[in-house]
């Protein structure tokens, strides 16, 4: 099957290296290899799925974790025998249960970027210890009622002159909302894009 890509997958005896990006953080997350059947199952399916070369069968990131990887977007390099996968992981991505396959924490720069990591990471915690998580697990309806009961109440402040109280409705309503893009499988990048198209 070709592709857009037009991957040479016979330089590397039908593989190509996959090296898998965290489409929010920039991070590196994990180097695999995919083949021909490999890619067509990830565009097709939107989750990254490889060729484990010691199965000798295609495997689909957290079959058996859940941590899955959810495909963002798919480059090939200028020789077009490699690949960077730009995702979005459910979890650890390390079968060690750390963030990355070197051990790195996967952080974004900048307060913003940890926050809406600490959300992301919060989706398939104990609501029992977790607002964020008691929020996410009463469902899309609860999350997007807080972002419109958050908005309300910033609108009503900011007709007033309590700076104190019109930042921290401020700050409420942006926690909210990017719980809200986490819900909806999405990322503050994914919005950023679009305002950068418009922008152009």
């Amino acid at each position: 099957m070709q592709h857009k890509l037009n991957i040479d997958f016979s330089k590397g005896d039908g593989l190509a290296p996959a090296i898998i990006q965290d489409a929010a953080t920039g991070q590196v997350l994990m180097l695999g290899y995919m083949n021909d059947a490999a890619l067509s199952k990830t565009l097709e399916s939107g989750l990254v799925t490889f060729y484990s070369r010691s199965k000798e069968r295609l495997w689909t990131k957290g079959e058996t974790s859940g941590h899955t990887l959810q495909l963002v977007d798919i480059k090939a390099d200028c020789d077009k025998d490699t690949l960077l996968v730009r995702a979005r992981p459910d979890g650890p991505v390390c079968h060690t249960g750390t963030d990355t396959c070197w051990g790195e924490q996967n952080r974004q720069a900048g307060f913003i970027g940890h926050l809406q990591h600490t959300i992301q990471s919060r989706k398939n915690g104990d609501p029992e210890q977790s607002y964020t998580a008691r929020l996410l697990a009463r469902g899309i309806n609860k999350v997007a009622q807080k972002v419109g009961e958050e908005a309300v109440e910033l609108v009503i402040e900011a007709k007033d002159d309590n700076e104190q109280l019109f930042l921290n409705e401020a700050a409420d309503l942006m926690y909210h909302y990017l719980v809200l893009l986490t819900a909806k499988g999405y990322a503050l990048e994914d919005v950023l894009r679009i305002l950068e198209e418009r922008h152009r």
